[in-house]
């Protein structure tokens, strides 16, 4: 068995195994295109169907058929009576039609093309031999299933000018062993991601692949609004598209394809499923990610901006010579005794600007604008 599959959680296998057996699906090998209805899907990916029939001619095949990962080349379920399909309602489908329609972003305008790997021919690896080249990349990755019970169906990585998306569901374990692993593991390529938990946990549970290296945007926020309201903290995580068009000034025209990604994937659970996968999905993935590395120089500068004013503070307080040279020096600055009172006009500037729960934390969607901001404050 594939030892990186065995640490799947015996009820997280069992619930997967139940919600695929019995529909029927279109398996198109390198020869030819059968279709069948799932009995089995071992921890080998491979597949064994019942009610078996090659597509184009009809001729049926008795019994059970055994169909082995290495040979599939796409898997699509087909609309038929009975049978679960990711569209296989009018809801759904209209669901979808909606979703396309908002599709605006253009990777090409941007300059950030996509590259999409769904074998390890070819493109897989001068793909990884170009990842590993770099000092920082972005992350990203699509999932199937509730929390905690999560399964990898895509893995985006993120270069300055290219997106590689990385079809896991089609390339499974052997993906991580001929060059993922060595990347995602590696301590000397820095990783940027938002909200590293999920994956992190896909891939350890799914693959033993430890995440290292990693700068989390969400996190960073976090410590960012701490900083910037004197101590306090909000009363949830900020979401991605919100760093981008607070940080990276994004319009609401430019960031409506990322909240569309998140409404549909709670209302489409099988959305990241599809086989092939529509290219407005594609270019969604893409655009999820191309902005991670400029949000994280902007965070970086944010982050370090108190620190920054000190030493400028530092800097100028040379030109004026003090008359107790040794003991001046040995003394905490005054630059630094002052932190405590920028600390507390923050703390006035964001009860002022912030309703608070019962837990003392800020919300979010109560802010209110003020005259004064943490800025003046410095």
């Amino acid at each position: 068995m594939n030892n990186r599959l065995n640490t799947t959680s015996s009820s997280e296998e069992s619930r997967f195994l139940e919600e695929m057996k019995r529909k029927r699906v279109n398996i198109t090998l390198s020869d030819t295109e059968i279709s069948g209805v799932i009995q089995k899907i071992t921890q080998k990916k491979t597949l064994i169907l019942e009610d078996v029939s090659e597509v184009r001619s009809g001729r049926r095949f008795p019994g059970a058929k055994l169909i082995f990962g290495k040979e599939i080349v796409k898997v699509e379920f087909p609309l038929s009576a009975g049978q679960a399909s990711v569209f296989s309602n009018e809801k759904h489908k209209s669901e979808f039609q909606t979703f396309k329609k908002k599709m605006t972003l253009d990777g090409e305008e941007d300059g950030v093309s996509y590259v999409l790997i769904d074998e390890l021919h070819e493109k897989f690896g001068p793909a990884v031999m170009h990842i590993q080249e770099q000092d920082v990349i972005g992350i990203g990755a699509d999932v199937y299933g509730q929390s905690g019970q999560e399964r990898l169906c895509w893995l985006q990585v993120a270069t300055k000018k290219v997106v590689y998306l990385f079809d896991i569901l089609l390339l499974g374990g052997p993906a991580f062993k001929n060059g993922l692993s060595m990347i995602l593991e590696n301590t000397h390529i820095l990783k940027v991601l938002h909200d590293c938990r999920c994956i992190t946990r896909c891939l350890r549970t799914e693959f033993r692949v430890q995440l290292t290296n990693v700068f989390d945007t969400q996190v960073a926020e976090l410590l960012l609004f701490f900083n910037e309201s004197g101590g306090f903290l909000p009363d949830r995580p900020a979401s991605l598209p919100e760093l981008l068009q607070l940080h990276l000034r994004l319009t609401t025209a430019e960031i409506q394809p990322l909240c569309s990604k998140q409404q549909q994937s709670r209302e489409c659970v099988q959305l990241w499923y599809v086989r092939p996968c529509p290219p407005d999905l594609l270019s969604l993935m893409c655009s999820s990610v191309q902005h991670l590395l400029s949000l994280r120089l902007l965070l970086l500068d944010a982050l370090l901006a108190d620190y920054t004013v000190l030493v400028d503070s530092f800097m100028s307080s040379s030109h004026c010579p003090p008359l107790h040279f040794q003991q001046d020096e040995c003394a905490v600055p005054p630059e630094l005794q002052e932190l405590m009172c920028v600390r507390q006009q923050r703390m006035d500037w964001a009860s002022q600007c912030y309703s608070q729960t019962d837990s003392g934390l800020l919300q979010r969607s109560s802010f209110k604008a003020s005259p004064h901001t943490p800025a003046d404050a410095q």
